[in-house]
């Protein structure tokens, strides 16, 4: 999540009311939903389009990448990791196992499985810190929130100038 200006621009829910299209009801702020791909060494290697920061992260995930992963899962044998927002995302895609609703702890070997998910998934979290730790004006960007993803990609490239991906 990208933060921004506010736009006010009006969308209606799922419950049928009347929201603001571009806050983030999981950030508390106004922003633009962008989905990172990051290489086993976190140094990001894709950005999707922006989305309303009221778009929830899988459904940004189907509408941009979850076909690439699909096939990569399916061709290379190339799983993703990711975190908890993405369950349910489908075959490839590893998440955390939740914790039971009744109460109850979670098995040993869940516990264990999450436990590495996690120690494997700061590496792909590392792609994102990358972004917005080098790029500052990633933190609050004051045009319009339609503009995030433009800018996100920009900095995407000069990280990855930056890193020797490109030349």
């Amino acid at each position: 999540m990208f933060s921004a200006d506010r736009c006010g621009q009006k969308t209606t829910s799922v419950k049928g009311t009347q929201i603001d299209l571009w806050f983030s009801g999981k950030a508390h702020e106004s922003g633009g939903n962008i989905q990172v791909l990051s290489a086993p060494d976190g140094v990001p290697l894709w950005a999707s389009a922006v989305e309303p920061g009221s778009t929830h992260d899988l459904t940004a995930a189907r509408e941009h990448v979850l076909g690439a992963l699909y096939w990569a899962a399916s061709q290379l044998d190339l799983p993703t990791l990711a975190d908890g927002g993405y369950s349910g995302a489908g075959i490839g895609v590893h998440t955390p196992i939740k914790q039971p609703a009744d109460g109850q702890v979670l098995d040993t070997d869940n516990q264990t499985y999450n436990a590495l998910l996690r120690g494997l998934r700061c590496l792909g979290e590392r792609g994102f810190a990358l972004i917005t730790g080098r790029w500052r004006s990633l933190r609050h960007i004051t045009a319009g929130p339609s503009r995030i993803g433009d800018i996100v990609k920009a900095a995407l490239v000069l990280t990855q100038f930056e890193h020797r991906m490109i030349k």
